[in-house]
């Protein structure tokens, strides 16, 4: 009889509610395969709108075929991980056995939500940076890509001033660390009155309260608008530019191209965590009983950086 572990999975869409513990069959890695024991995992908004199945209208026939048209093809989510290695395929050379990894699972059918999870050798699989916890680990995968993907399209130089509206979410939080640290940019960033404090803490130059009865973004103008939550109006945010000032969108946007693999997009966010130029923002920290709530915290729309998973206890939470 095959091993078994436990993992979350879904089999139709719809409200958290659907997703619920169930016992699987453990994978086995193949000879050019890395097994994972997974220690953390996250939820993300896009972990929401999968399951959910609420995603853009523009990427609703896509996301259908690429999803499952009338249920989930792909019955585990979960889309960043950090764990340690369990066992190598006889080819690999990258990992050994008790070697510390995180994840993006984006190109691996995700799985995030279960105990383990196999990777070709060749996938987004790096070794965890040794300052920081598993938990911090699985959270700096996706937004943080996304937030350096991002900032390296708009080519932006030191001194320019860039606005980062939702700098409170995950996105927004790496971004806003990431252009100040790495770009050396001038960060106005754009957040609700309960996270100014510590978002002016990542080091933005200004901190604007979207919530204000006089807040009005339009009366400067800015060389980069990066909206990383997708909800400003797009004609207004055109209003807040310099001539030739670029405007990104994280939705729209979402499918830029840049010269860099997925695992080098790993690699070099591994050495920017290593240097410390951003360090993840945990907001919450739930177990895997609790994926429901967690969902649920998720989808309310206001979390402060990432939600993490534990999937198994480790020494280096």
């Amino acid at each position: 009889m095959n091993e078994m572990m436990k993992a979350i999975v879904y089999e139709k869409y719809g409200p958290p509610e659907v997703l619920h513990l169930k016992e699987v069959e453990k994978p086995e890695p193949k000879e050019n395969e890395v097994l994972v024991k997974i220690y953390a995992t996250t939820v993300t908004i896009g972990d929401s709108r999968m399951r959910s199945f609420t995603v853009p209208k523009a990427q609703w026939l896509f996301a259908r075929l690429y999803l499952g048209i009338f249920s989930p093809r792909r019955k585990i989510l979960g889309m960043e991980l950090a764990g340690v290695v369990e066992a190598v395929g006889g080819k690999v050379t990258r990992f050994k056995a008790g070697d510390p990894v995180f994840a993006s699972t984006f190109e691996s059918d995700f799985g995030g939500y279960a105990e383990y999870k196999c990777f070709p050798e060749n996938g987004a699989l790096a070794i965890k940076p040794t300052n920081i916890s598993f938990g911090d680990a699985a959270a700096s995968v996706g937004a943080a890509e996304t937030a350096l993907r991002f900032l390296y399209n708009t080519n932006i130089q030191a001194g320019q001033e860039i606005l980062i509206y939702g700098a409170s979410g995950a996105v927004g939080s790496n971004a806003v660390q990431l252009a100040c640290n790495l770009f050396d940019a001038k960060v106005t960033a754009v957040c609700s009155t309960s996270n100014l404090g510590w978002v002016k803490d990542l080091g933005a130059d200004r901190v604007l309260d979207y919530t204000s009865e006089d807040f009005i973004l339009e009366e400067q103008s800015y060389d980069v608008f990066f909206d990383a939550v997708a909800k400003y109006p797009q004609k207004n945010a055109h209003k807040a530019l310099k001539p030739g000032g670029i405007y990104l969108n994280v939705h729209n946007d979402a499918n830029a191209k840049t010269k860099l693999t997925h695992l080098q997009e790993l690699e070099r966010v591994k050495e920017l965590l290593e240097s410390g130029k951003f360090k993840p923002v945990i907001d919450q920290v739930f177990t895997m009983d609790q994926i429901i709530e967690a969902h649920r915290y998720v989808e309310k729309g206001h979390k402060k950086g990432n939600v993490v998973i534990t999937v198994l206890a480790s020494t280096n939470e």
